[in-house]
């Protein structure tokens, strides 16, 4: 409502003026002062290329004024990630750059201090591999174990987990859409599966959290009868059951009454204008072997479509139980996604967001160690997820232990996302995390799903061209010896000597 009445003001001020300039000499300077004003907020207004535009016309041009004048110090403001290792703003504009199929080469050479304590790099080889022969299409895996009867074809850079009401509609819709085109999977989050999600027609990894949303009973408690239902439909691809997650692992959640609308309720399951509480554990099962019973449970209502479960690691000698359940019951999840610490979501508790849970390199590295030892890594797909960006970021995080990589920042950026740190408050300016429909209405669907497709697709040609220049010919060659790091000024050692493999039992 709120940009259909700004239209018809603008236009009414421009019928106005007009008739006034025409009529009356006085209207002279006003006209020539306001029109041509009024005029552009009504180009601004129609915008499909920028949501902040759209949102919010003429001043939202500032922002891409003030990005031409920003001074160098801003152009290359960094940020610490959990161990301290420099994260330049320039990877940030890599992937609106990639989004918008712009240049993103960049000049001048390495943009990081590369004597800087957590520098990180790949060797290359003066053998490297043809282009030719690594082709991006090729960089794909097969998700699916000896109990799976529905293998899925999958990227290696997928979208993370990201629920409709956290997002909105139109964001959902975009990333659906970018998706199919650009043949990667979309996470749904444990928001439930929304029509949004469906209408997009890409392919789905339906999550199921602790509220069971989408597939609960009254009382909260799982139903097999709407899992089924749900997950047999032909766009959901895979189930992940989410155990926690990096930004707040072993926390619950909650959706307040005034969020909970009928249609966010018609999809979660719930009564709408009540508050909706997400346990912090599971009531379907309270040990290892009753998580990877759940599993099978799960996989067999799904047509036995791939069926695992994402966790930030917590206490190792956990994760330990939950290998010597899979030696035990002889039941193995088709995949494991760990999701790091440090990861992102707009509603997490600080001292959660920042102190709580292991960081994605050494819960990746500590999982695949006991996977490799009780000699389950090569029975199963591991995926990780959490601030993984770029080619390189993918390349290191494949070299450490995992298959395939999530991301939600990367796909929230290639929307549009400014990181405003609006996406706890509902004043998302760019319509990405937000409910407010005339918000929401700025994110044009039809341009941003492109964009999305348009950042995976580079990103992914990125890592093809990293691969080659290494002499590999594929992801699944990667170890951690071929990624190095700069432990103090004057030494540095490869992943392999920080943290060896561990020895078989």
């Amino acid at each position: 409502m709120r940009r259909q009445f700004t239209i018809f003001s603008i236009v009414t001020f421009i019928l106005i003026m007009t008739a006034g300039f025409l009529f009356h000499s006085n209207f002279f300077w006003a006209f020539l002062l306001f029109g041509p004003l009024y005029l552009v907020g009504a180009i601004d207004m129609c915008s499909t290329q920028h949501s902040i535009i759209a949102n919010w016309p003429i001043g939202g041009r500032f922002r891409y004024f003030m990005e031409v004048l920003r001074p160098k110090i801003y152009q290359y403001f960094v940020e610490s990630d959990t161990d301290g290792a420099p994260i330049s703003r320039i990877f940030r504009n890599v992937v609106y750059q990639r989004a918008k199929k712009a240049l993103s080469s960049a000049p001048f050479g390495t943009q990081l201090d590369v004597y800087q304590v957590g520098y990180e790099w790949i060797n290359h080889s003066i053998y490297p591999s043809s282009l030719q022969a690594i082709k991006p299409n090729d960089l794909r895996i097969t998700i699916g174990g000896k109990d799976c009867a529905q293998p899925y074809n999958a990227s290696i850079y997928n979208i993370s987990a990201m629920s409709f009401g956290a997002l909105s509609k139109n964001a959902v819709l975009a990333l659906s859409q970018g998706a199919k085109l650009g043949a990667f999977s979309h996470n749904t989050g444990e928001g439930g599966l929304s029509p949004y999600h469906l209408q997009g027609g890409g392919d789905l990894v339906w999550q199921i959290g602790t509220g069971y949303f989408g597939c609960r009973d009254e009382e909260g408690n799982f139903s097999e009868k709407h899992f089924g239902h749900n997950a047999n439909l032909p766009n959901v691809k895979m189930i992940e059951l989410k155990l926690s997650q990096g930004a707040k692992p072993g926390h619950g959640g909650i959706l307040p009454a005034g969020k909970n609308t009928p249609e966010i309720a018609s999809i979660r399951g719930v009564k709408p204008g009540t508050t909706v509480y997400s346990p912090s554990n599971h009531s379907a099962f309270n040990n290892p072997e009753g998580l990877l019973k759940f599993v099978a449970k799960l996989r067999s209502l799904s047509g036995g479509k791939p069926t695992g479960f994402k966790l930030c690691i917590g206490y190792l000698n956990e994760f330990e139980d939950i290998c010597k359940a899979m030696i035990k019951t002889g039941i193995l999840p088709d995949f494991i996604t760990i999701d790091g610490g440090e990861g992102g979501t707009g509603a997490a508790p600080l001292e959660f967001s920042n102190s709580v849970g292991t960081p994605l390199r050494e819960g990746l590295i500590g999982a695949t160690n006991l996977l490799t030892a009780y000699q389950l890594r090569d029975k199963l797909t591991v995926i990780a997820s959490g601030k993984i960006l770029t080619g390189f970021d993918i390349v290191k995080y494949i070299a450490l232990g995992a298959d395939a990589c999530n991301t939600a920042r990367g796909m929230m950026l290639a929307l549009g996302c400014i990181q405003a740190m609006e996406c706890n408050k509902n004043t998302c300016p760019t319509g990405v995390a937000t409910q407010d429909s005339n918000l929401a209405a700025g994110l044009n669907v039809r341009d941003k799903h492109v964009r999305v497709a348009n950042f995976h697709h580079q990103t992914i040609e990125a890592v093809a061209e990293i691969i080659a220049a290494t002499g590999l010919t594929h992801t699944r060659d990667l170890r951690r010896h071929h990624i190095w790091r700069r432990l103090t000024p004057t030494s540095v050692q490869n992943y392999q000597e920080i943290f060896p493999y561990a020895k078989l039992l």
